[in-house]
C-alpha cells in the first residue's frame, strides 16, 4: 500500500508511480523517464495521512483498467474532439482540423490513447518536418496536443518542434497602390481593393459586408464569409475573434463608392477576389503579391506614420501585437529609402563640417 508523507506545509501526499515517459536528449540518445500522480490531503491529523493514502490506493488499483475514453485509438479522439467543439469553433477551423485528420499525424491514428509515447509522438513530428513548413508541423502537433490533454490528463508532451522561419512578405509600396487604384477604376474590384488597403479588411470581411452595416463612413466589421464545415458552400459568420468585430472610419472617396449600394457591397466570394486580384497584378504590370498583402500596406503605412500600435490593432482587427511584430512592421521600400537618404545626409554634413574645421586649424 503507497505511504503518504507530511509535507513543510502540514498536508500529506501520496505518490504512486503512473507511467514512463521517453524523452530524446541532445546527443539522440533516449532516456526513460518515471512520472508519479500526487494524491493530497490538507488535513493534518492522521485522518488525512489516511485519505491520501486510499486516493492512491484506489488509483493504483484501477490505473491499468481500460475505460471507455482511454481505450479510444488517436483517430477516434481526435474525431469526437472536433465534434464536440463544431458549434464554438469557426468554420474554417473545422476543416483545418479536418484536414490535419485526413492527412497529417497518421502513424498515430490507430494506436490506443493511453499507449502513445513522447516518442512516438516526436517520431511523427521529425517525420512531418522534413516535408511540411515549420507552421504546418507547429499546427498538426497543437491539435495533437489539445487531442492528448482531452483525452489522457496528467500526460506531459515535450516535443522538439522546427524552428519558425520568418516568413517573406512583399509590402506594396505607395506607387503600387497608385498605380493599382487608376488600373481598377470603375471595375468590380475596385472597392474591395480600397477596402483592403485603406481599412484594413479581410477577404472574407468584405465579401460579407452589408450597406446596413454602414453608417456614413464608418463601416461596422461584425461579419465573416467562410465556408462551411465541410468546405463546400459559402456561409455568412460572426468573426472568428472578439477583436474582428470593430469600426473602422474611412476617407471620404472611399465612402463614395458606397453612396447609391443598398445590400451586399459586392457579389464576389473570397476566392474570386483572389484569382481576380492575381490577374489584375498581372496585367497592370505590377509585382505578384497576395490579396491579403494589402492589409500589410495598410498596417506598414500606419507604423510608418507613427500610428500607435494599439490603433493599427483595433483597425486591423488583431488581437495582440504579436502579428504585427512578426509581419507587419515592415516599412514600405520608398520609406526606407527615404530614411536612409536622411541618416545619410546627416552624417556627410556633420564630417563636412569637422573636416572644414580640421583644415582651418592647419597652418
Amino acid at each position: 500500500m503507497p505511504t503518504a508523507k507530511k509535507l513543510p506545509s502540514g498536508s500529506w501526499r501520496c505518490q504512486v508511480f503512473s507511467h514512463y515517459e521517453i524523452t530524446t536528449l541532445p546527443d539522440g540518445t533516449e532516456k526513460k523517464k518515471r512520472i508519479y500522480k500526487s494524491f493530497t490531503s490538507d488535513d493534518p491529523t492522521k485522518r488525512g495521512k489516511k485519505e491520501a493514502e486510499l486516493a492512491a490506493s484506489l488509483y493504483a488499483a484501477t490505473k491499468n483498467k481500460p475505460t471507455q475514453q482511454r481505450s479510444l485509438t488517436f483517430g477516434s479522439a481526435m474525431d469526437e474532439y472536433i465534434s464536440k467543439r463544431s458549434d464554438v469553433l469557426s468554420p474554417r477551423t473545422i476543416v483545418d482540423y479536418k484536414r490535419i485528420r485526413k492527412m497529417h499525424l497518421q502513424s498515430l491514428m490507430d494506436k490506443k490513447i493511453d499507449e502513445i509515447t513522447q516518442a512516438d509522438i516526436q517520431e511523427e513530428i521529425n517525420i512531418e518536418a522534413k516535408v511540411l513548413s515549420p507552421k504546418t508541423v507547429r499546427n498538426n502537433h497543437g491539435l495533437a496536443v489539445a487531442v492528448m490533454h482531452a483525452y489522457r490528463a496528467g500526460f506531459a508532451i515535450n516535443t522538439a518542434l522546427p524552428k519558425k522561419i520568418r516568413p517573406d512578405i512583399y509590402v506594396p509600396s505607395d506607387e503600387d497602390i497608385r498605380k493599382l487604384m487608376a488600373f481598377v477604376k470603375g471595375t468590380d474590384m475596385e472597392l474591395p481593393i480600397m477596402l483592403a488597403a485603406f481599412g484594413p479588411m479581410r477577404r472574407g470581411e468584405i465579401c460579407a459586408l452589408d450597406t446596413k452595416n454602414i453608417n456614413g463612413n464608418v463601416v461596422h466589421v461584425c461579419c465573416n464569409m467562410v465556408k462551411d464545415a465541410n468546405n463546400e458552400n459559402w456561409i455568412i459568420r460572426q468573426p472568428k475573434s472578439y477583436a474582428g468585430d470593430r469600426y473602422i472610419d474611412y476617407p471620404d472617396f472611399v465612402a463614395e463608392l458606397w453612396t447609391n449600394k443598398r445590400g451586399p457591397v459586392t457579389n464576389l466570394k473570397p476566392h474570386n477576389l483572389t484569382n481576380d486580384f492575381a490577374k489584375i497584378l498581372k496585367r497592370a504590370g505590377l509585382p505578384h503579391f497576395r490579396f491579403h498583402d494589402l492589409r500589410h500596406y495598410s498596417a506598414s503605412i500606419q507604423h510608418a506614420l507613427g500610428i500607435p500600435d494599439s490603433y493599427i490593432m483595433q483597425r486591423g482587427g488583431w488581437g495582440n501585437d504579436g502579428v504585427l511584430k512578426a509581419v507587419y512592421r515592415h516599412t514600405m521600400e520608398s520609406k526606407e529609402k527615404e530614411m536612409n537618404k536622411i541618416a545619410n545626409e546627416h552624417f556627410q554634413s556633420l564630417m563636412q563640417h569637422e573636416m572644414q574645421h580640421e583644415t582651418k586649424k592647419s597652418p
